[in-house]
């Protein structure tokens, strides 16, 4: 029996260290094989629609609702195309453009024109809208326009209206103006100089223009004036009238603001050359940008501080003819009002 325990635990012995001899080493695990990658696809792109441009229109500029006590006027401030007197072919078109500062107190819209007046039309269309804007703002406003086919010169006075259709006030005046000089073959203009009745150097370039109910306008003002004083009206004279137009011609093509010519001529040799026997003559003049009517001249004389001899002039006794001349040119207008006496 001993034999056979021994026997045993031998056996159990052997096959336990068999079983120790027999566990697996650790070992990293292979993974499973895997599919060789195919070539990459390359990818068809869908071309993106363009996009389309916003057709949402632009909001225009609101119009503020001005107060029923607000004020009209306006500036003339430049003539940004076609200056006065300017050549035009015949029968062409052509854009004038005018530069105005609203002066007043309201807002100018649509609503506002600009319209031909009086003078030559020029084919221009019935109006014009001006664009917003506000008091202090300035505004150019154009105009389509044609010059005639006959050879001349033409002028057009045109003016803004408010909505209500009511001509708006521009400094002194109310018009704006275009002049132009019409040629079926425009030349380019010369500056010899050529006189002018003898008296002061106008040049070829200097295409002055006269202005004959400014003239009228000064006489009736000036006679007026007179008889609220009690004084007789001036009578005028043809011969002074050919002087006093002379030196206005002269004082607008040389800029000149005062009694000597640009020849050194005076009121007493342009009198005396126009063929005028004063026994005294003497002389007021005045010139400005812009040009004042005729009124605004002997205004301007009659409260004129620095020489009272304008205001005494135009009251004195000791005359009784007058001649008057007005000229216009490169946006200044001149006057030129001759007192004198027969011998």
């Amino acid at each position: 029996m001993k034999e056979n325990l021994l026997v045993v635990i031998l056996v159990s012995v052997l096959m336990i260290s068999a079983c120790r001899a027999q566990s697996p080493a650790e070992s990293t695990a292979m993974p499973p094989p895997t599919e060789s990658p195919t070539a990459a696809q390359i990818p068809t792109f869908t071309a993106t629609p363009p996009v389309e441009a916003s057709t949402t229109p632009t909001p225009e500029t609101p119009v503020p609702t001005n107060p029923p006590d607000c004020t009209n006027s306006a500036a003339f401030v430049a003539d940004v195309t076609i200056a006065d007197n300017e050549f035009i072919n015949g029968g062409s078109d052509f854009t004038k453009t005018w530069r105005v500062k609203n002066t007043g107190t309201c807002v100018w819209g649509p609503d506002y024109t600009l319209a031909h007046y009086s003078g030559d039309r020029m084919f221009a269309p019935a109006s014009v809208p001006l664009s917003v804007t506000y008091p202090g703002q300035t505004v150019d406003i154009s105009m389509q326009l044609s010059a005639p086919t006959t050879d001349g010169k033409y002028t057009g006075f045109f003016v803004i209206k408010n909505p209500a259709g009511l001509v708006m006030k521009v400094d002194n005046d109310s018009r704006l103006w275009v002049i132009i000089n019409v040629s079926s073959q425009v030349a380019a203009a010369t500056d010899a100089a050529i006189p002018v009745t003898g008296n002061g150097l106008v040049s070829a370039a200097c295409a002055f223009t006269t202005d004959s109910a400014k003239v009228t306008d000064v006489i009736t003002a000036l006679n007026a004036y007179r008889a609220d004083n009690g004084l007789p009206a001036y009578m005028v004279n043809e011969l002074l009238t050919k002087a006093a137009v002379a030196h206005a011609n002269d004082m607008a093509c040389n800029q000149l603001f005062g009694h000597d010519g640009s020849d050194g001529s005076t009121f007493t040799t342009r009198v005396a050359a126009s063929g005028y026997n004063a026994s005294s003559v003497t002389e007021n003049v005045y010139g400005s940008y812009p040009p004042l009517t005729g009124q605004g001249a002997v205004d301007w004389w009659k409260n004129d501080k620095t020489d009272v001899r304008h205001n005494q002039n135009m009251l004195s006794a000791a005359y009784t003819e007058i001649g008057v001349g007005y000229s216009f040119f490169n946006n200044f207008g001149y006057y030129v009002l001759v007192f004198a006496k027969p011998k």
